[in-house]
């Protein structure tokens, strides 16, 4: 179960009424498919298992490379646990502009729902650095709730 969800945000975009003119140099957008994983999952033991799948594109005008990542995970009951790290699943890596790069990792809630966001901080090779956001995206077990997984704002 999982829905993919496709960000986009514009770091530094030039807008004028909402149509944006220019886009910027440094941009990654990043892609989210989560999974609920039952097998790995204990509801009896209030352990819930998800997956989720990254893929990071460098839609900007200059390679880049990925330094860190920053996940917020809140369940719902309102705990919160943060993930920072160098690299994604032990690779920092460097990205010309249309490449990308994709991961699968996980993470464990103790309820049936929750959400994650969070962020890349990266390089480019001229020496900026910038920060690529991923908004929240759902977790849910199967079953948990009447409606499918969905971005939150």
């Amino acid at each position: 179960m999982g829905g993919r969800v496709h960000f986009v945000r514009p770091h530094g975009a030039v807008h004028a009424r909402g149509n944006i003119l220019a886009m910027p140099k440094y941009l990654f957008t990043c892609e989210v498919e989560p999974q609920y994983l039952s097998e790995q999952s204990s509801p009896e033991e209030d352990q819930y298992a998800f997956a989720y799948t990254i893929t990071i594109t460098n839609t900007g005008e200059a390679t880049a490379q990925l330094i860190s990542r920053h996940w917020i995970i809140d369940d719902e009951q309102g705990h919160t646990e943060q993930v920072k790290g160098l690299g994604v699943v032990g690779h920092q890596p460097l990205l010309r502009p249309g490449e990308s790069f994709q991961y699968t990792s996980g993470t464990r809630l103790k309820t049936p729902t929750g959400s994650m966001r969070g962020s890349f901080f990266c390089v480019a090779e001229d020496g900026e650095r910038f920060e690529a956001v991923v908004p929240a995206f759902a977790l849910r077990a199967s079953g948990a709730g009447d409606t499918p997984s969905r971005v939150l704002h």
